[in-house]
């Protein structure tokens, strides 16, 4: 006897399949009082009612997921031209109480003195990364998994650099550098490394008003980065 094929003839738009939403959650980094933060807002559904969640929002019908991302940004911190890494995509059954939600998890990395928070209606703050233990959702997963993706960029590509000033010293950097990997490096292998790899335009300038002898200021020359990656830029391992 033959088997006829399983045909599902439910239209699409009433299979269960096509009954969940899409979302994307920023993870927004930024370096201040000697500690990589990350940015939070409160969250106000009542089932994590006191408890602070990642920024983000729902997929609209017209637009991408880079677009989304953006938008979240640009919305909660008026910032637009800043870098954006797409990590990974969470999508465990019953990670939302309202429904079936697949979200994709974004960090992104700002100067903190560069932009003014935008407060709507939710509490808004900068929190350590390392004192940060419990969060709505599964947003601690989503915010550990896009920390261990920023470790591994910043001694592949300078997008540490999209931490910084303008204008920065060795100290800086090296503080900056040991907050996101955690590890505390040498001063002399530290120093030693970043000049070999051209990536740093001494500015001929001095630190000033500051507690400990004024070191010397660099920028991020961007020029020779773009020279290095020509001829294969090999990251910087600490």
């Amino acid at each position: 006897m033959a088997v006829k094929p399983n045909i599902n003839t439910t239209p699409l738009e009433l299979r269960p399949e096509f009954q969940f939403a899409v979302s994307v959650d920023c993870v927004i980094f930024g370096f201040d009082e000697d500690a990589l933060k990350v940015l939070l807002i409160e969250c106000d559904l009542p089932a994590f009612r006191g408890q602070w969640s990642l920024l983000g929002d729902l997929l609209r019908a017209d637009e991408d997921l880079d677009a989304a991302s953006y938008r979240v940004l640009r919305e909660r911190t008026g910032l637009e031209d800043v870098f954006l890494e797409q990590v990974h995509t969470f999508g465990k059954v019953g990670r939302h109480p309202a429904g079936r939600v697949v979200t994709t998890a974004y960090y992104s990395l700002v100067n903190v003195r560069d932009h003014q928070l935008r407060q709507m209606g939710n509490e808004l703050h900068w929190h350590p990364v390392h004192e940060v233990s419990q969060m709505a959702f599964d947003h601690l997963e989503i915010l550990e998994t896009c920390h261990q993706s920023l470790r591994k960029k910043v001694q592949e590509e300078p997008v540490i650099f999209n931490l910084m000033e303008e204008k920065f010293s060795l100290r800086e950097l090296q503080d900056v550098y040991e907050a996101v990997l955690d590890v505390k490096l040498d001063r002399r292998n530290f120093r030693k490394k970043l000049f070999s790899t051209g990536l740093l335009t001494d500015l001929g300038e001095l630190e000033r008003d500051v507690p400990h002898r004024p070191g010397r200021l660099y920028a991020f020359n961007r020029e020779g980065y773009a020279r290095m990656r020509k001829k294969a830029f090999g990251g910087i391992d600490f």
